[in-house]
């Protein structure tokens, strides 16, 4: 082997590594946390070596749980060798990146095809969400680390929105505990931590488990304001060739507000009973001043010309 093949192969073990642990880390704490430790190892070890597809009365064993454990290591290894692969080729032909994502999206898919034909008790054992957050966490791990050994790529690949993206998930972030963080002071001085959550969870995620719905509408809750942080970024980096697209951006914002309180008024108005109507505005309002503080520190020229303009119209 080349000193080129053998630094590939390198990656795509220790990417491979990494995936594999992050899996196993997830349904770990997945399964401490519905009060099951170890059951999903034990279902899908003993579905592979003694096809068992009923996991009623399942309890953890060793044997399962390590067979599994091989095969799913094994398994992300190969993956990542694949992911490394084509990473390096990427590097030399940027266009060939679509066959990483590809890749990607496919492994998803066969991991949820192969959960499929196990049966319908599995799939609920299981829980699809559960398998959907598991593979995608891992594959940001793996992306990480491909990314950290190939850093001209992300340049080449996205060039100047990269930097966009970076700072719209960074605002996102910002802002989901800014608003975390306040509601957690709120429920803590109210003697219930973790209410909150508990109750929008439970309310619009349908959700009976305590812990699952907080869990659950945290990610999505994370989620969803990196998603609208990138739409900021987005517009902030529009502001910078056209001012006037600040405007947008406050629309944003206000459209975001007015979109959860409608979501609630929808779905579970009556959480409006429980959780005071001014906590949630002053949290959004919170966060929103905090992303948009995040914003202009990036882009300080930008800022200085609206004051300026601010100033020169009074």
């Amino acid at each position: 082997m080349t000193p080129a093949e053998r630094s590939v192969l390198r990656e795509g073990v220790v990417a491979g590594l990494i995936g594999a642990a992050v899996v196993a880390l997830w349904f770990f704490v997945f399964d401490v946390l519905r009060g099951h430790p170890f059951l999903t190892p034990t279902l899908l070890g003993t579905l592979v070596f003694e096809g068992t597809a009923s996991p009623a009365g399942m309890e953890p064993a060793a044997g399962p749980i390590l067979g599994y454990t091989l095969i799913h290591v094994l398994a992300f290894v190969a993956f990542g060798v694949v992911a490394a692969a084509i990473m390096a080729v990427s590097e030399r032909e940027p266009a060939l990146f679509v066959a990483f994502v590809i890749l990607f999206a496919c492994f998803e898919v066969f991991f949820f095809g192969v959960v499929g034909a196990l049966g319908q008790a599995v799939q609920e054992a299981l829980v699809w969400w559960a398998v959907l957050v598991g593979n995608l966490i891992a594959s940001i791990a793996m992306l990480w680390f491909l990314f950290r050994a190939h850093r001209a790529l992300p340049r080449t690949l996205l060039g100047s929105w990269g930097t966009v993206l970076a700072e719209g998930v960074i605002a996102g972030v910002i802002g989901a505990v800014v608003v975390a963080v306040w509601f957690f002071a709120i429920d803590a001085i109210q003697g219930e931590p973790l209410r909150t959550p508990t109750l929008l969870g439970t309310a619009l995620l349908n959700q009976t488990d305590p812990t699952l719905a907080v869990l659950l509408y945290t990610l999505i809750h994370g989620a969803a304001f990196v998603g609208f942080g990138i739409l900021g970024a987005l517009l902030i980096a529009g502001a910078e060739h056209q001012p006037l697209l600040v405007f947008a951006l406050v629309i944003v914002f206000t459209a975001f507000e007015i979109f959860f309180f409608g979501l609630i008024v929808i779905l579970a108005s009556w959480v409006l009973d429980e959780v005071a109507g001014w906590t949630i505005f002053v949290g959004n309002l919170l966060a929103a001043t905090a992303m948009l503080a995040y914003y202009f520190t990036g882009h300080r020229g930008l800022a200085h010309r609206l004051t300026q303009a601010w100033v020169e119209e009074d």
